[in-house]
């Protein structure tokens, strides 16, 4: 949580890009690397931060982003574009900040969001036999086996809706497990990858919005999504799995690496960049 307002205090939010491949997860964890950890010592290296730096998404160990928001209060005397130069300079390169601004009153980056966009990306192809992919290899999934997209797409098209999550996610502090839906989509991305074949491989790129998501739900979702894909699984499973409740019906989980948070939105009121839209 973050620190209570303090009198003389700039509460400032921000926009998040990094690569999670080496870190475990955005949240601070003791003698492992992560998003959280590294936003805070950042800021400690160059003024006085006076809390935690809160993040809208406690991503997993692997997970990618370039929407995830943060915010936290502290003491700066400068220019908010010092203050995001000064941040990018003691952050990792893995990690960048952008979009520093001063949040409303009463803004928390988890607690007041809307809805939260997600993006999943598979290549189809053995990714040794494709050769290296600087921009897919470490930010999406290699699936070797052809994938029936018509099929996944009609199981995604299952969870858009309000519904009780519970078989593919676990809630944080007791939390319920219904969360709402709003879109969800698979698309064929057509651009060419850069990739040592002359033929470029099929990426795959799932689409998921919702008010809210459970802890490991996108990737459960997208473990059962491959799983009918691969003719593993009926639409008739799926809407079943989904119907019981139970975390011991979902397929396995993704790979953490193709997953990403894409974006955070926010009502006007409390949106620290809706005056600049």
């Amino acid at each position: 949580m973050q620190a209570p307002y303090q009198e003389g205090a700039l509460n400032v939010a921000a926009v998040v890009t990094y690569d999670g491949t080496d870190y475990h997860g955005f949240q601070v964890q003791a003698g492992v690397p992560t998003i959280q950890g590294a936003l805070e010592n950042a800021l400690a290296r160059f003024c006085e931060p006076l809390g935690r730096v809160a993040g809208a998404g406690r991503t997993d160990a692997g997970v990618h982003a370039c929407g995830q928001v943060v915010a936290v209060q502290l003491r700066w005397r400068h220019s908010l574009e010092k203050l995001q130069s000064a941040w990018n300079a003691h952050l990792p390169p893995a990690i960048t900040v952008h979009g520093v601004t001063v949040a409303p009153v009463g803004f928390h980056p988890r607690f007041s969001a809307q809805q939260r966009t997600y993006r999943y990306s598979v290549v189809e192809g053995n990714q040794a036999t494709l050769g290296r992919s600087p921009l897919t290899d470490r930010f999406a999934l290699y699936v070797s086996h052809p994938l029936d997209v018509g099929a996944m797409q009609a199981a995604t098209k299952l969870m858009v809706g309000e519904h009780d999550f519970a078989t593919f996610g676990l809630p944080t502090q007791g939390e319920s497990t219904i969360r709402r839906v709003m879109d969800a989509d698979w698309q064929v991305v057509t651009e060419s990858l850069p990739s040592l074949e002359a033929s470029p491989p099929k990426r795959l790129v799932l689409t998921i919005t919702a008010n809210g998501f459970l802890r490991n739900m996108v990737r459960c979702l997208v473990g059962t999504f491959l799983a009918v894909g691969r003719s593993e699984w009926s639409l008739a499973a799926v809407a079943d799995a989904l119907a019981a409740r139970d975390r011991s019906r979902t397929a396995p989980p993704a790979s953490p690496k193709g997953l990403l948070l894409a974006q955070v939105v926010y009502p006007d009121h409390l949106d620290p960049w809706s005056r600049n839209r």
